[in-house]
């Protein structure tokens, strides 16, 4: 019965264990990336120069059918396949959670920017770094690179991992993949610049509010992630505490103020903000003990969180109504 909490952790811990070993599926079948072409195909459309009213309402009726749109496909896809055989169905469960987190992908460009520093290739470090932040890396000397580098593990623990499976906790298969269609929506159109600022804040806003209760939840259990690690945990409590909100995301700093503490450094994002204190140099070191902290928390946040709320929901007999059955 689709009421067994067990089909749903074999789902978690599959998904989580194909990552683990095979990373990102390739582009050609990666459901994230042809939403990204969908995305790109559709705002040039939206745009609306002249009127910057239009411009918003545009963005809010795109946004809104593209979330409903996709729940919509996956979920009849996911009951269809349910009532075909369950095998079916568990295969494209375990397929959708498995493409929509990012645990190997994100070790991947970690030790890609760490060899090119360990090589004294300072330029490639800066390129590699460019692909997971936001920030302009072509002036970042070294320090800042590991900065850039230890605040996206941060961030990546939060909308890269435990957001998608916080939601596919409540809400199955489509809700983790629609935590995903709004992450990308805020990071392709979500007010980095003037010419999305328009059609994307009501992604920007999404996201911010899809973020919000996972990313205190991970602070949170960084710091046990700390604690096994090794890490100074009780500084981690310390900069959380007084930091957290040094970002101008309301989410962000929550999980990057924790790293800080419990790695003994300074975190810096040039004119924007400071977070920690500089008590050991940043290392590569220091990044591999991050990643350390970041598999850990995921590991507790499945043990403590993830599998619980299954289980609870499971005995409601949520998933049942999920499926209509």
């Amino acid at each position: 019965m689709i009421s067994s909490f067990l089909h749903f952790i074999t789902i978690l811990v599959i998904s989580i264990l194909l990552d683990l070993i095979l990373g990102d599926p390739n582009n050609k079948i990666h459901p994230v990336s042809w939403l990204g072409k969908y995305i790109n195909y559709f705002v040039p459309k939206i745009k609306d120069e002249k009127n910057e009213k239009n411009e918003k309402i545009n963005g809010v009726i795109f946004t809104t059918i593209t979330i409903a749109f996709f729940a919509m496909i996956i979920q009849l896809s996911l009951v269809y396949l349910y009532h075909i055989t369950f095998i079916l169905m568990m295969v494209l469960s375990i397929f959708i959670l498995y493409s929509v987190i990012a645990i190997k992908g994100m070790e991947k460009h970690i030790n890609a920017i760490t060899t090119a520093l360990q090589n004294n290739d300072i330029e490639n470090a800066r390129a590699n770094l460019s692909m997971i932040v936001s920030r302009n890396t072509k002036s970042l000397d070294e320090q800042h690179i590991l900065s850039g580098t230890i605040e996206s593990i941060a961030d990546s623990i939060v909308d890269g991992i435990l957001s998608p499976i916080f939601y596919f906790s409540l809400f199955g298969p489509t809700g983790a993949f629609i935590f995903r269609v709004i992450n990308t929506l805020d990071s392709m159109i979500g007010y980095k610049e003037s010419y999305f600022e328009n059609i994307g804040w009501i992604a920007a806003k999404a996201d911010t509010y899809a973020n919000y209760i996972p990313s205190r939840i991970a602070a949170v259990l960084m710091i046990f992630a700390a604690i096994i690690n090794n890490a100074d945990w009780k500084n981690s409590i310390t900069i959380f505490r007084k930091e957290r909100n040094y970002t101008i995301s309301v989410n962000s700093g929550h999980p990057i103020s924790v790293l800080a503490g419990a790695l003994r450094v300074r975190l810096e994002k040039v004119d924007h903000y400071i977070i920690g204190e500089p008590f050991e140099k940043i290392s590569i070191e220091k990044c591999k003990l991050a990643i350390k902290i970041m598999k850990t928390t995921i590991l507790i946040f499945c043990i403590i969180i993830a599998s619980p709320l299954i289980i609870i929901l499971g005995f409601l007999n949520w998933w049942n109504f999920i499926f209509g059955i």
